[in-house]
């Protein structure tokens, strides 16, 4: 009897997803329509950030880890928001696992209108009064003067990265690289500088790669006789915490390489880039 050899093939057929594949590896410019997902996306990214941290943690605080979880998603929700009426929110990865806010030449987000429309205005009854002081008192005025004293004439001109987070399930996947190139080609196209402040020092060698440069730390939550003593190791700090250092960085446009038309010996001639 004559045997009958029967080789069997299987074929993996990959399922039809409803998320779009660009989603995976472009940036994307998305609206309010999205900006509760993004939200939360930074809300994670941004969990054990002191900066976070120092605002939720004020000792007038009685409220539990729950609570101060939904304040801090509250807050992007709002910082979110406004970026999304005012400012320009980039996302990538199909579940908005990294998110960059940008305020572009000439805009804010500080007029009224826009922070009633973001909810911003819900803020100042959700913090505590020591929340309220550290937020509006101590935070937004240090920002504001230092991006004037460092930019000066480019205060207005100049591209702000607001924010940059990716959350842990997409970290390491170059999501980060890619928001920040995406902008970068467009501020140095127009020849803008660019400008962020770093709650985290691990970071400033990654932003370096991309061409920024550390102009100057800035200190929340203590007196600079403080600061000298936490930093240098002069002796304990009078204060309840550590102070809070936000490293300011700027990135200088990047002059574009001219190109000129090179003759191939086909007859007709390609521009390539010098």
């Amino acid at each position: 009897m004559e045997h009958v050899s029967t080789n069997a093939t299987l074929v993996a057929t990959k399922k039809r997803s409803l998320v779009p594949e660009k989603w995976e590896d472009q940036v994307r410019v998305i609206g309010i329509s999205e900006c509760k997902e993004a939200a939360l996306s930074l809300a994670q990214a941004f969990a054990t950030d002191e900066l976070a941290q120092y605002l939720l943690d004020a000792e007038d605080v009685t409220d539990g880890d729950e609570t101060k979880w939904r304040l801090h998603v509250d807050i992007f929700n709002y910082i979110v928001a406004s970026h999304c009426y005012k400012g320009v929110v980039t996302t990538i990865g199909p579940d908005y696992e990294a998110v960059a806010l940008w305020m572009p030449p000439g805009k804010d987000s500080d007029d009224w209108l826009t922070i009633l429309r973001s909810g911003m205005w819900r803020l100042y009854y959700q913090l505590s009064a020591e929340g309220r002081r550290r937020y509006y008192s101590e935070l937004l005025p240090v920002l504001h003067q230092t991006k004037h004293e460092v930019m000066g004439d480019r205060d207005d001109d100049c591209y702000y990265l607001v924010y940059l987070g990716t959350k842990p399930s997409g970290q390491r996947r170059g999501y980060g690289r890619k928001l920040i190139e995406h902008m970068a080609a467009k501020a140095d196209a127009e020849g803008r500088a660019m400008y962020l402040e770093s709650s985290s020092l691990k970071n400033n060698g990654y932003y370096k790669k991309f061409g920024f440069e550390v102009n100057r730390d800035i200190y929340l939550g203590a007196n600079l006789a403080d600061v000298s003593k936490s930093v240098f190791g002069g002796g304990s700090s009078s204060s309840a915490h550590a102070p809070v250092r936000l490293t300011i960085m700027v990135r200088e446009p990047r002059k574009l390489a001219h190109s000129i038309p090179i003759k191939l010996s086909s007859g007709f001639s390609q521009r390539g880039a010098l």
